[in-house]
């Protein structure tokens, strides 16, 4: 089992002259200074239902500016207070929205930077999806890219020591998205993200059904249903939804609205939604 003693030995080794991916989205999609960021995730997390007893393997949380989905997203981080202490690998992956990507783009970088600090990235995790043909290292992709990185400062709040496989969804099949899962997986050591918003841009009324049924989609497993129109992050999502089927894993709802419900006209909204798969079943 990974656990919090490679944690800390990564982040010391991370700190060590290695290359770091500075943040892409801080003063855009959330605040750009320290301080302000803090009291912004904190203040998050505290209006965030209680989940007592909840004990993540996966959670499927958006991506957008904070002040449009941070409340949805906190609602998925906040479950993570029972088993903080043990989660030490986070499984980072979501949707290239910037640079065209063939396959599934791995960093070479040593860490990700965010105005809380850095967080190392887990080599080893990396290496051991290395050799799968579709599985790329490319650290283009991931320099404008911020799917990944807004999700981070939810975790940096709540996770005393982790370290953070970053993978980024191109041109890739559901089914090597769950291989890679497949290999990661782990123990309560390891905790899978998955980044994702819902539909894009349509009126309000047509935003909330088209997401009800999305999101209907999504807890029943049917990850054949979903596309780029349902979800711009649907190849990470569909990839769970294969893994977790074949372990008998089912997503449970913890938030579903759009932007109109948050910030902004009802015009033209984006949707997002909150998931968490707990590991109560066994693999088939």
């Amino acid at each position: 089992m990974w656990g919090a003693g490679e944690a800390e030995a990564t982040v010391e080794k991370a700190s060590q002259g290695a290359k770091i991916r500075p943040p892409a989205a801080a003063g855009l999609f959330y605040a750009g200074h320290r301080q302000e960021l803090q009291t912004s995730v904190s203040e998050l997390l505290g209006e965030a239902a209680p989940s007592a007893n909840v004990f993540p393997k996966a959670l499927i949380a958006p991506h957008a500016g904070y002040v449009y989905s941070g409340r949805v997203a906190a609602e998925a981080f906040a479950t993570l207070r029972a088993s903080a202490q043990s989660i030490a690998r986070m499984v980072l992956i979501g949707p290239a929205h910037f640079i065209a990507v063939s396959g599934i783009a791995a960093p070479t970088v040593g860490a990700f930077e965010t105005p809380l600090g850095c967080v190392p990235v887990d080599r080893d995790a990396l290496s051991a999806i290395a050799d799968l043909p579709f599985v790329i290292a490319a650290d283009a992709p991931h320099a404008p890219e911020h799917s990944l990185e807004v999700e981070l400062p939810f975790l940096q709040a709540l996770l005393p020591n982790f370290a953070v496989a970053p993978l980024v969804i191109g041109d890739a099949a559901p089914q090597q998205v769950a291989e890679v899962l497949r290999r990661l997986w782990g123990g309560p050591e390891t905790l899978i993200v998955v980044s994702s918003d819902l539909s894009h841009y349509h009126d309000y009324d047509t935003a909330r059904r088209l997401d009800a049924a999305t999101a209907a989609s999504i807890e029943r497993g049917e990850w054949q249903s979903l596309g780029p129109n349902q979800a711009c992050g649907f190849l990470a999502v569909a990839g769970l939804l294969v893994e977790a089927g074949r372990r008998r894993l089912t997503p449970q709802r913890l938030s579903l609205c759009n932007s109109g419900d948050t910030a902004g006209s009802r015009d033209r909204v984006v949707g997002y939604g909150a998931w968490v798969v707990e590991e109560t079943g066994t693999v088939a």
